[in-house]
């Protein structure tokens, strides 16, 4: 069975809407949605993220107004939902939902803090990292197929930066952090869903600074992930990124899978 998953972080839900982020994910009709960065409490969701009849969806806003926040939509009925990671500081900024479905099947949708705003925030973001390990361990070892889609604010490898040398000392492509990326997939066991597909195709990225010409000219980053279960690996059929249209700063990333 044909099963499309898409994973978007919008920097504003109200702001995505009008570029016309729903009227280009209704044309795509994808199983499942992630959405990252919704930047609004559930009251202040515009008509388009509410009106989509054929989906059931599940928000966790951030205390904060304006500020995180992740959604989930799915054509199917969710056996159970999940809001939050039983972190007391960062599941009040709305980082992570997860639906559960029948047959065994969870995907969840995850917003990693970002540390771009200095040396707090990095230490934030690397105790989030340090955390959440754990959880993907746990996650991983219920036993069954999982996708936890998300903007990661971490680029892997060296094809996943424009320019590594030059990125080297940036936040989401520290050392420290690609190590992290490391463990989570070849000590904890998690697969880079993009990857099975388009094992080491270059350029692929995801996101785009704010710098002239990172649009343009494709200087990016690719920090937006589908992470799945091995067992969903060899189920991978296709991935791409769609830049047709700009809805955020981000783009969303699409991979279909036959369960």
């Amino acid at each position: 069975m044909p099963f499309k998953v898409i994973t978007c972080n919008l920097n504003g839900i109200r702001a995505a809407a009008r570029k016309g982020f729903f009227a280009w994910m209704d044309t795509q009709d994808p199983d499942v949605v992630c959405l990252q960065e919704t930047k609004a409490q559930e009251h202040q969701l515009p008509p388009e993220a509410l009106d989509l009849t054929r989906y059931n969806s599940a928000f966790v806003d951030a205390q904060k107004k304006g500020y995180s926040g992740v959604a989930v939509y799915s054509k199917r009925p969710p056996l159970r939902v999940v809001r939050g990671l039983g972190m007391e500081d960062m599941d009040a900024e709305g980082r992570f939902v997860r639906m559960d479905f029948e047959g065994g099947l969870s995907v969840a949708s995850l917003y990693v803090p970002s540390g771009t705003t200095g040396p707090a925030r990095q230490a934030v973001k690397e105790a989030f990292l340090d955390r959440f390990i754990a959880n993907l361990a746990q996650m991983k070892n219920e036993g069954h197929p999982f996708i936890i889609c998300g903007d990661y604010n971490i680029a892997h490898r060296d094809i996943d930066v424009f320019n590594p040398a030059r990125c080297a000392t940036v936040t989401g492509f520290l050392p420290q952090e690609r190590a992290w990326m490391d463990d989570v997939i070849e000590r904890v066991g998690w697969v880079d869903a993009f990857r099975v597909a388009r094992p080491d195709e270059k350029k692929q990225f995801t996101w785009w600074s704010g710098w002239k010409g990172a649009w343009e000219n494709n200087l990016g980053w690719r920090i937006d992930y589908q992470l799945v279960t091995p067992d969903l690996a060899p189920r991978v059929r296709a991935a791409s990124i769609y830049k047709g249209a700009r809805f955020s700063d981000h783009a969303p990333v699409t991979i279909d899978y036959e369960l």
